[in-house]
């Protein structure tokens, strides 16, 4: 009884980062070195590489689908070990486009296109269903550390395979970035493997069984009825409207740094590094917070979410001020109150969203990865248009006003705006997932990995 009541244990729980640590190391090949390779050594237009990477966040749409085949089939090993598979074989014909894009560009760009997405569909197989099973096996008192664990790890996994495979890369060559991302994919992928291995079996051991399945297994009808869950739509629009006012200053603030305070290229990058450990930073601070408080406190998670959420409008705010007043104000300090709270927002929404996803629904259980897939849409939707709409309102309002410090701050006003706004959802749906329950409330013996409270605890 008590391993029920404590789901996975930590062992288990660092087995499961290691796999997102396993996606964050090929994808960051992807989305970072080839991008610089094609606009630098190969002079492509820097449209080339970020239609490519809108290739691959649009693929992600599939991510519903790919929940729903695991909940269907009810093997999210086999789900997560074919998704870093397809992965690690896109990445590595991803470099191969690399190189032929150069020579032979219709060649490379439709290898590349391929390449793309089998990278979207893989991440979004794999991690859909890494998240599926996490909801689904760690108790609800251990989620906000769970969640800062994986993210923490997915970063060390950018960290580490940029540092590494930067210093293999030089002297430059194609070859070399082909044999550089073939390691990097291999180790990965192996790795990735190792360590979901016989998690599954744990998982389904500590979990609570279902009192009914659903007898439903067609994929549209089963989507449709997760829609129709007042929580489960209130939450996949929170998660679009945070990541959109996040992800719209993806590409433009080293930009501004540069044009508004006249930060040299190493400087600039130095202020993204700032950002990311905020983003650490407040990330641990959710897990402490959790550690400590979390069984006493249910609604935790809604506080440090909506906390998050309304930091970060202010952050952005200060941005707006900055593009006003120029040299001389703290940037560096508004940049990483920025990432303190994008860490504070983001995994407290994470931690409630494994809840959420393992509320129970009556007679369509277990639905963890349709649901993930529903949000995981959604964020990947809002990453993809918030980059894009951002570099492009900062074009149309520089062409209207001729002023870089107008065209700037506009964005930060709009992302402070976005940010009120998912404080307002955050505050509706965040830690309570009870409207999905059924019409009866089972006993906490029953469903211990969600308590009647809510999906915060």
């Amino acid at each position: 009884m008590r391993e029920a009541q404590q789901g996975l244990g930590w062992f288990a729980i660092l087995r499961l980062a290691f796999v997102q640590t396993a996606i964050g190391a090929m994808v960051v090949l992807t989305t970072a070195t080839m991008n610089r390779v094609m606009v630098v050594e190969h002079g492509l237009a820097a449209t080339i590489p970020g239609a490519l990477v809108a290739l691959h966040y649009a693929v992600q749409m599939l991510r519903p689908r790919f929940g729903h085949g695991a909940d269907v089939g009810q093997s999210r090993t086999a789900w997560i070990v074919g998704g870093l598979a397809l992965l690690a074989l896109g990445t590595v014909l991803a470099a191969f486009a690399t190189g032929w894009i150069a020579t032979h560009f219709a060649l490379g760009l439709l290898s590349a296109m391929l390449a793309f997405l089998m990278i979207g569909a893989g991440v979004g197989a794999a991690g859909t269903n890494l998240l599926a099973l996490m909801a689904a096996g760690v108790a609800a008192h251990r989620r906000p550390q769970a969640a800062t664990l994986m993210w923490t790890l997915m970063i060390v996994g950018f960290a580490v395979t940029a540092g590494l495979s930067g210093r293999f890369l030089d002297p430059f060559s194609d070859a070399r970035l082909v044999a550089v991302t073939a390691v990097v994919a291999a180790s990965a992928f192996a790795l990735g493997t190792l360590a979901i291995l016989g998690v599954e079996s744990q998982a389904r051991h500590s979990a609570p069984k279902p009192a009914k399945t659903s007898k439903t297994t067609a994929f549209g009808p089963r989507l449709a009825s997760v829609w129709r869950e007042a929580d489960t739509r209130r939450f996949a629009i929170f998660v679009f409207v945070s990541m959109l006012a996040y992800s719209a200053q993806d590409l433009i603030l080293e930009p501004f740094a540069g044009t508004l305070f006249a930060m040299t290229p190493g400087e600039t990058t130095q202020l993204s590094g700032v950002q990311h450990g905020g983003t650490v930073l407040g990330m641990v601070a959710v897990a402490l917070a959790g550690m400590l408080f979390g069984r006493r406190f249910p609604g935790l998670l809604r506080l440090l979410c909506v906390l998050g959420c309304l930091g970060s409008a202010l952050a952005f705010a200060a941005l707006f001020a900055a593009s006003r007043i120029g040299e001389g104000f703290p940037l560096a300090g508004a940049v990483g109150a920025l990432g303190l709270f994008n860490g504070l927002f983001a995994v407290a929404a994470i931690g409630s969203m494994m809840g959420l996803a393992g509320a129970q629904s009556g007679e369509d259980s277990p639905r963890h990865g349709i649901r993930m897939g529903l949000w995981g849409a959604a964020q990947a939707i809002a990453f993809g248009l918030g980059g894009f709409f951002g570099t492009v309102l900062v074009d149309l309002t520089l062409a209207f006003t001729g002023s870089p410090a107008s065209a700037y701050g506009a964005v930060f006003l709009l992302e402070a705006a976005g940010f009120v706004v998912s404080a307002a959802l955050a505050w509706r749906c965040v830690g309570n997932a009870a409207p999905l329950r059924a019409p009866y409330r089972p006993a906490p013996a029953q469903s211990p990995s969600l308590p009647a409270s809510g999906a915060a605890a």
